[in-house]
């Protein structure tokens, strides 16, 4: 029976060294998207929020403020790829004072015809409140494209 407590020990000690060990929701929305961003080789930005952005393409029209309001065609997924929400083709219209605060700091990093990519830490989005299909504390994942700055 001694002789099996090292080695169990050691077995556990092992396992323990290949988890993250994750502190906090914040640092765990860090550590979801900036997988999410290594899976995708995305050169992403960090605003120092917990947003990420990736802009594919900038656009040559107008910037928004965090107050605008934007014409955007858009789809919100989660990591996992689920979608939860899509604006149609045409897009939507949104006043940014109306929206998650993801969108109120991320959308003004597009100019008009610009097409990237918003990611989302929970604090920035719907936080520990589960909404729809959206469980509490996700990170989102919104396709942007701008198409107007009304």
């Amino acid at each position: 029976m001694r002789i099996y407590i090292p080695i169990l020990l050691a077995i556990l000690a092992l396992a323990g060294c290949n988890k993250k060990k994750i502190s906090s929701q914040a640092e765990e929305d860090d550590y979801i998207i900036r997988d999410h961003i290594t899976r995708y080789g995305w050169n992403a930005q960090s605003t120092g929020s917990g947003l990420y952005y990736f802009i594919q393409s900038p656009g040559t029209g107008t910037q928004p403020s965090s107050s605008s309001t934007v014409k955007v065609k858009y789809t919100g997924t989660l990591p996992d790829g689920t979608v939860f929400d899509q604006s149609s083709q045409q897009g939507a219209t949104f006043s940014l004072n109306s929206v998650i605060k993801g969108w109120q700091e991320g959308i003004p990093y597009f100019k008009e015809g610009g097409k990237g990519y918003l990611l989302i830490p929970s604090a920035l989005g719907y936080g520990s409140q589960a909404t729809g299909k959206i469980p509490a504390n996700s990170v989102l994942i919104f396709e942007i494209e701008l198409i107007d700055v009304l």
